[in-house]
């Protein structure tokens, strides 16, 4: 067989697999592995976050004379979140320094937002590089209040009764000012990293798991900072099988 003769054999094959490559059906994609049973490893770790992104709240009160918030310019642009505010106060002050603190998170800032400190990372549950599911609560009837800085004084119905920080049903991207909205009325929806429940810090620094179908009147007044309805001590203990 000439070389020649053999080309144009070698050509007809791979236009003849060609052809039937387009004639088949797409291929079938591969199912998605479903997540593994849920760990005491995440279960602690997930404690730990929410703990230590407490303390980092409460350290920046010390500093400042109020809790991080997150930052709007004068025209009401969003800047960046709390959670750039607390950087300083989870150990990681060289990043901190990096961010253009006068300039939104989506700016030059945006290159920063694929080195997210490991502490915002998802213990579980779906979510693209730089996203969290740690998020507070925003809004009239929530912590962060629009444009002003809130003090554990102003926290009336008391530290251990008031959400900071719980674990979103969706992620955000860290250094966006985007969080949980709460008006009072319909609650946000919680629990994106557990199937069947969700953790959340409160503002005394304490962490407590929570079935994702708790009472809503309940959930609204763990969010509201100043509905003046006491909350028991012991609310959110999930003693159930965590598996």
């Amino acid at each position: 067989m000439n070389r020649s003769f053999a080309l144009v054999l070698v050509g007809a094959a791979v236009l003849l697999g060609i052809e039937s490559s387009a004639g088949a059906p797409a291929p079938k994609q591969p199912k998605e592995e479903p997540p593994g049973p849920i760990t005491d490893e995440q279960l602690q770790t997930t404690t730990n976050n929410l703990k230590q992104i407490a303390l980092a709240w409460h350290n920046h009160e010390a500093v400042h004379g109020h809790f991080p918030s997150n930052e709007m310019d004068k025209k009401g642009k969003a800047l960046l979140s709390w959670r750039v505010q607390i950087l300083p106060y989870i150990e990681e002050l060289p990043l901190y320094q990096k961010f253009k603190l006068g300039e939104p998170w989506d700016s030059e800032n945006k290159k920063l937002i694929d080195q997210m400190p490991k502490l915002f990372a998802p213990v579980r549950g779906k979510a693209e590089a730089g996203m969290t599911f740690y998020q507070s609560f925003a809004g009239e009837k929530a912590l962060l209040k629009p444009g002003r800085k809130v003090k554990t004084a102003a926290i009336t119905d008391g530290l251990s009764a008031t959400f900071m920080v719980a674990e979103a049903a969706k992620p955000v991207t860290w250094t966006k000012p985007d969080d949980l909205v709460f008006d009072g009325n319909e609650v946000p929806k919680l629990g994106g990293m557990f199937d069947g429940k969700f953790h959340a810090a409160f503002c005394d620094g304490s962490v407590r798991r929570f079935k994702k179908g708790l009472d809503p009147d309940l959930l609204k007044l763990l969010i509201d900072p100043q509905d003046g309805t006491r909350i028991p001590p012991e609310i959110g203990v999930d003693n159930e099988d965590k598996k």
